[in-house]
């Protein structure tokens, strides 16, 4: 899997501070995104960790699923910039999953490092167009960036 993140948002680093390195993955409003916290992200599975909206965007780490997906609170809060008032605990529009920080790459790979690459021609994060905030990766597109990545 990938994850985008702007990083003046929640970056890697933010990621690193927190209790257990470990965060809800919440606010995502994509109805296909929804559905692959929901249904298809598992305990264990590897996630890189992407940072758009960068100068240059990049693939900066690992992240690990802690927690299958459940009800995103944050559309359940009145206060929260994700609001939803069709959703509900009982039942939730919208979904998150947990994650935890496995590691941070020493160097950033940015988008244009990864475009020649051949083992990621097909990759979804390279594709045009493509702006799904949560991403399939297929294991060979995997290998090749935690290759790339070294350390």
């Amino acid at each position: 899997w990938l994850v985008k993140t702007e990083p003046e948002s929640f970056s890697i680093q933010d990621l690193a501070r927190q209790p257990k390195q470990t965060t809800h993955w919440h606010g995502v409003r994509n109805y296909q995104a929804r559905n692959t916290l929901r249904d298809d992200m598992k305990l264990g599975d590897q996630v890189l960790f992407y940072h758009s909206n960068a100068e240059p965007p990049c693939v900066v780490g690992i992240a690990e699923v802690v927690r299958e997906g459940y009800g995103d609170f944050t559309a359940w809060d009145q206060n929260s910039d994700y609001y939803d008032p069709k959703s509900t605990a009982e039942n939730p529009r919208w979904f998150m999953v947990d994650l935890k920080l496995v590691r941070i790459f020493a160097k950033p790979l940015a988008l244009e490092t990864l475009r020649p690459i051949a083992a990621l021609q097909e990759m979804e994060l390279l594709r045009k167009g493509s702006r799904l905030s949560v991403q399939p990766v297929r294991k060979k597109e995997f290998d090749a960036i935690v290759k790339l990545a070294g350390n």
